[in-house]
């Protein structure tokens, strides 16, 4: 795949919650001149006040608002969304967009609950990042329309390697090493 097809195609930066798809995701568009909008805004109010309360959404809650999702991607050109895609079924109702650049942004179950519990005004509580590390089905080779990133890297450092992995530019902050603990 040529770096400049992998530019042209909508985006679609995803993970468990807290592993910073938004911030990402958001950057990227300012970055590159896009059009961006954060995934849990195509929830309904049910699957909001369902998470609220602490319970996961299933299979079924999820189906619409993946298909407004892929609605949203397909209407124009080169769209960024933040969206958890966390199954391989999932990813595949996304695809009807036509062709999509995923990124994953990897991240530990204690960092991901650690960063929720953190964020304050958001619907999702940090009770249901277990859930979200159950549902995950972490992309495989199979996918060859999803590349891999370090979500824990530092901001700086992820946002460098997701704007190379998508425009093909690499930048000495992309080859940073993030310091050990």
């Amino acid at each position: 795949m040529r770096p400049e097809e992998l530019y042209d195609r909508p985006l679609v930066v995803m993970g468990v919650a807290g592993s910073g798809k938004s911030t990402i995701a958001s950057a990227l568009a300012r970055q590159l001149g896009r059009e961006f909008r954060d995934g849990d805004s195509f929830h309904s109010a049910d699957n909001v006040a369902k998470m609220a309360r602490g319970e996961a959404l299933s299979d079924h809650d999820r189906l619409p608002w993946l298909d407004s999702i892929a609605a949203w991607l397909a209407a124009s050109p080169g769209r960024i969304v933040a969206c958890s895609a966390l199954k391989e079924s999932y990813r595949d109702r996304l695809r009807v967009a036509g062709p999509l650049l995923f990124l994953y942004l990897d991240i530990a179950p204690s960092t991901a609950r650690e960063r929720v519990s953190g964020r304050h005004g958001h619907f999702m509580p940090a009770s249901l990042i277990d859930d979200q590390f159950a549902t995950l089905e972490r992309p495989t080779s199979d996918e060859p329309d999803v590349l891999w990133l370090d979500g824990e890297a530092p901001e700086p450092v992820l946002l460098a390697r997701a704007l190379s992995a998508v425009t093909g530019v690499r930048t000495p902050a992309a080859d940073a090493v993030p310091k050990q603990p």
